[in-house]
């Protein structure tokens, strides 16, 4: 038996049929390990120690009550054999400092999932550039005059934050478009925040691609999240439904080049997000579509994960 702990956003507002830490917390449980649960403002460091107020919880698969939670306790996390780091962005200072008090964990024997230097390291947006042979032509800078060249180069563009989730303040846009300037102006916040211009895939006719992976390995289906009429997002936060794909030959091309990477990196679970041929994100944070992935085809995802981390320690 595991002592399991994950950090995640409050578990009383997730949607537990879509939710993928919810899933991994299931199926802890029922391989009989301990499940602890807490939010990262739980964590604190004292005397070089990291620490925690979590609460030893049980899950239940349905819509309401979905769990219960013993009393708060006290305890290093050095006492877990897994610390599962589950929290959503927005990736900001506070996020780095939460990787700093996992790296302060100071145990050989305590799994962190994603490791806490790979979580810096990869930014869910930037860390495409380590792959030029798959991704779509781009700019990166903070530089208003400079984006704006990029978009008069590039014609029709996505303008996306750097530190945003789930389809937030992303724009599509063009040379033409009148309302360029306040775009750029807003995404940057007048020059003071880094910001991506991307060359426009029409290819999201078709569906953003999230393919999971486990230990540098993909899941052999991905969910293809396909926009609305009324937007050309494919979130599904943001209206986009989810169609179950097998992998193409391309997809598994690009899963090659990412996978080992990712596996060298310490990042066991990730998403990546495909869209035509073409690797536009690389999510290492809290990558989600376990659970539709798991209906459409009669999956176990988080039980995969867990014969890799048990595979390690057991």
């Amino acid at each position: 038996m595991l002592k399991i702990a994950v950090i995640m956003d409050p578990i009383e507002h997730i949607k537990p049929h879509k939710d993928s830490s919810f899933a991994m917390m299931l199926e802890a449980q029922r391989r009989g390990h301990e499940v602890y649960y807490m939010t990262a403002n739980n964590m604190y460091c004292k005397h070089s120690q990291t620490r925690a107020v979590s609460q030893r919880i049980k899950v239940f698969d349905r819509p309401q009550d979905w769990f219960s939670a013993e009393a708060p306790e006290d305890h290093p996390l050095s006492d877990c054999d897994v610390v599962l780091m589950r929290k959503d962005p927005p990736f900001d200072m506070e996020y780095i400092m939460d990787t700093y008090m996992l790296d302060q964990i100071g145990s050989a024997s305590t799994h962190v999932i994603n490791a806490p230097q790979a979580l810096r390291d990869a930014n869910e947006k930037f860390f495409t550039e380590a792959f030029p042979e798959c991704t779509p032509e781009n700019i990166i800078s903070r530089d208003v005059d400079l984006l704006k060249s990029a978009v008069n180069e590039l014609g029709e563009v996505i303008i996306k934050p750097m530190d945003g989730m789930g389809g937030q303040s992303i724009f599509k846009t063009s040379k033409n478009d009148k309302n360029l300037n306040v775009i750029l102006e807003t995404v940057t916040q007048n020059g003071t925040k880094t910001t991506m211009i991307q060359k426009f895939i029409p290819a999201i006719s078709a569906g953003d691609k999230r393919i999971l992976l486990i230990n540098g390995q993909p899941v052999p289906y991905a969910l293809a999240r396909i926009p609305s009429a009324t937007d050309f997002r494919g979130n599904l936060a943001k209206g986009g439904t989810g169609k179950g794909l097998k992998l193409s030959d391309a997809d598994r091309k690009i899963c090659d080049l990412v996978g080992p990477k990712l596996k060298s990196m310490g990042i066991v679970f990730a998403g990546i997000d495909v869209i035509g041929d073409y690797l536009t994100e690389v999510n290492v944070t809290s990558p989600t579509c376990i659970r539709e992935l798991d209906e459409i085809f009669d999956l176990n995802i988080a039980g995969e994960l867990f014969d890799c981390i048990e595979k390690d320690i057991i």
